[in-house]
Order: C-alpha cells, then structure tokens, then sequence
C-alpha cells in the first residue's frame, strides 16, 4: 500500500498507533514500526530522563521509522523537545498547543511534524504552520478530545475539503472495515490508539487492558470538559465525578476531586475504582488482547477484504 503518507514516513502499511499516555512505550513502538505502520512514544507520562531511555530503546529495537507524540502542555517542554533532536527522531506528533511554536525548530532540524486537531479551524491553523500532515480526531476517540464533539464521519470530509497536506483519521478505528471507510471520505492513513492499548506490548495494567476488552456500547462517556475534556470508561471515579456535577461545581472543586496523578493511577498502576480510565467508544468492539503485530496484520487483511468486497457492489 503506497500513499502520500506511507511514503512521508517510508513505512510500508498506512496505520499509526497513537501516542497514549501509560500505553505508548518502546515496546508498542517498535512492535507497530516492525510490522509495518508507524509506532509512536507517548511523551506525555514520562519525565524527560525517561522519554530518553525509551527513544533509545526503541532504536534498538527497530530500524524502521517510529515517532513521539508530545502534548504541548506539559512541563519540562524545552527539554523534551531538545532530547527528541538529540536523539535523532525524525518524526513528532504535537498535540494540544499551537503548532506554530514548535514546528519551525523542527522543520529546521529536518524533522518530520504532524499535528493532531479536532476542527477544521485548528486544522487550516496547523497546515499554516508548515506542519507535513494532520491527524483529525473525531468525537469517539479516547483520551483527551476536541470540545466541540464532531464525529470523525463528519470531521474527516470537512478536513479533507479545506487542507492540502496529507490527512490521518483518528476516532473510532480499530478495524480494517473502519479504516477503509476513512480513506474512502479523504483520509490517507488511519492513527488508531484503542485497539493497541489491548496489545501485549502496551506499557498499561494487565487490568486496564481487561478493562478494555469488557467495555460494552455505553460503558464510556465524555465528562469534564471544564478542564479538559476527556473520554473515560465508567468507573467509581467517573460516578463520584458526576455526583459532583449534580452539585453544580466549580472549577476548582472539580480540580480538587481530579487532583494529581489520576491517570497513572488506573492506567498504569491498575487501580480500576479510583482511577482515570481513557478509552476510545469503539472499545465495545475489542474482544481480546494480542500481540501488536497481529493487530497490524488484521487490520490490513479486513482491510483489503472490505475493499473486495465493495467492488463488487
């Protein structure tokens, strides 16, 4: 499979693993990079000593193109983004900040720039900043999301018709059957994260990974969009949230309910009641944990078997 974006990054399958946070470590990275698409660390949970280590050993461990996602509302940024190019990656993902600030520096450094948006309208900002490709995310999609909730069914076509640099969906993908339905409307690759949290090779709790694999239709919700809106799986912590919310809150409160941590405490320490649980809608359609590579491998195969399947419609 050959397009503008497998050639950009010179990988031979148009699938990017999303750089969660507490999933997306050199294990997962490479493991999506060996099998063909595009592995991505996750720089958002780690101290910048420890994003290090992981670029290093996922340079052992792969000789193929991998990337790091950076949130760009994080502390230690400067250092974070000067080990990234001590380092020699040559492919980054910003999120959650103005592209404009960081894309020149990279593009200097003959460095690869991708921006992650949820509108149109941050999107036209992110190709004026030079950025080489953009990943629209829809509404479905786990973690933190865009606050004005367009689904990726609608947020792609709209994205496609305004932007002329490549386009990545994000949102709701975990099958081939998804990832042909988002190049059919303009896509060029698909960035998928849910489906490879539940792979043996995330850096998540085992719990969190099980937790995954019995989500339901329903069983998330997108909540505190005050602070930052984020799509949790329902959980203790998300109903004392809500109960908080019958009280009509303020900000603070609802800062002081999140307080530190809340993440790394569910997702990475395994703490299913207290903690911050961040999955995509289309964990309903997760029903198992395998290797990365396998997922890469069935995603293609469902892939190129919707395609057959729709030519003879």
């Amino acid at each position: 499979m050959t397009n503008r974006i497998t050639e950009l990054f010179n990988i031979k399958c148009p699938i990017i693993q999303a750089g969660m946070i507490w999933a997306s470590g050199w294990k997962l990275a490479s493991a999506v990079s060996n099998a063909g698409g595009l592995g991505i660390i996750g720089a958002g949970s780690m101290y910048p000593i420890v994003l290090r280590e992981h670029i290093q050993k996922c340079k052992k461990a792969t000789d193929k193109p991998f990337g790091v996602n950076v949130p760009m509302l994080y502390p230690d940024l400067e250092e974070i983004m000067n080990i990234i190019v001590e380092e020699g990656v040559k492919i980054v993902f910003t999120s959650a900040g103005n592209p404009k600030t960081w894309t020149p520096y990279f593009k200097e450094k003959g460095i690869t720039v991708v921006h992650v948006v949820s509108s149109v309208k941050f999107a036209l900002k992110a190709q004026e900043a030079g950025v080489d490709a953009i990943v629209a995310e829809g509404f479905e999609a786990g973690g933190h999301n865009g606050r004005d909730e367009t689904t990726t069914l609608t947020l792609i076509p709209m994205v496609k018709e305004q932007i002329k640099i490549p386009l990545i969906a994000a949102g709701g993908i975990a099958t081939g059957r998804a990832m042909l339905a988002t190049m059919v409307l303009g896509a060029d690759a698909v960035q998928i994260g849910s489906r490879f949290v539940a792979s043996d090779e995330a850096s998540s709790h085992i719990k969190f990974k099980e937790a995954v694999v019995a989500a339901k239709e329903g069983d998330t919700q997108l909540t505190l969009k005050e602070l930052a809106p984020v799509r949790l799986i329902k959980n203790k912590f998300y109903n004392d949230v809500q109960e908080l919310y019958r009280k009509a809150p303020s900000i603070d409160e609802l800062k002081e309910l999140l307080g530190r941590a809340r993440a790394k405490k569910g997702m990475f320490e395994g703490d299913m009641d207290e903690g911050e649980l961040e999955i995509g809608q289309i964990a309903g359609l997760i029903h198992d944990i395998k290797p990365a590579a396998e997922i890469v491998y069935d995603l293609i195969s469902e892939f190129k078997k919707a395609q057959q399947e729709c030519a003879s419609y």
